[in-house]
C-alpha cells in the first residue's frame, strides 16, 4: 500500500476559492483552498458517484452539480439529500512551499 503524501501543487498555484485535483492511486482527490485553508476530499458524490469539484461553493459546503446533493469540505458530512452517505476526507500538509495530501483510509 502507498503511505507517501501526494505532491498537489504549489501554494501559489492554489489561491482562496480555487481548488485542485491529485491522485493518489486510483482515487481523486480534491484540495480546495477556502479563505486560506486548506480541505482535501475524495472528488466523488455519494448518492451517485459524479465529481464534485467544479461545484458551487458556498462557504464550506461544495454542491455535486448533477443532483443538488451538498458536502461539508472541513468534515465530508452531507449537508441534504440525496446523498446520505458522507465524502471520504483526507489530511493536507504544507511543506517547502507545496500542497501534500493523500489517501490516509487504509493506514
Amino acid at each position: 500500500m502507498n503511505f507517501s503524501w501526494i505532491r498537489v501543487c504549489a501554494t501559489a498555484e492554489l489561491l482562496p476559492g480555487e481548488y485542485r485535483i491529485a491522485w493518489d492511486g486510483d482515487v481523486a482527490i480534491a484540495v480546495f483552498n477556502i479563505d486560506g485553508e486548506l480541505y482535501a476530499v475524495e472528488d466523488v458524490c455519494t448518492h451517485d458517484g459524479g465529481e464534485l469539484a467544479g461545484g458551487p461553493v458556498d462557504g464550506y459546503a461544495i454542491e455535486c452539480v448533477r443532483h443538488g446533493a451538498r458536502f461539508d469540505l472541513r468534515t465530508g458530512a452531507v449537508l441534504c439529500p440525496p446523498a446520505y452517505e458522507p465524502i471520504a476526507k483526507f489530511p493536507v500538509k504544507v511543506e517547502d512551499g507545496a500542497v501534500f495530501t493523500r489517501d490516509d483510509r487504509w493506514d
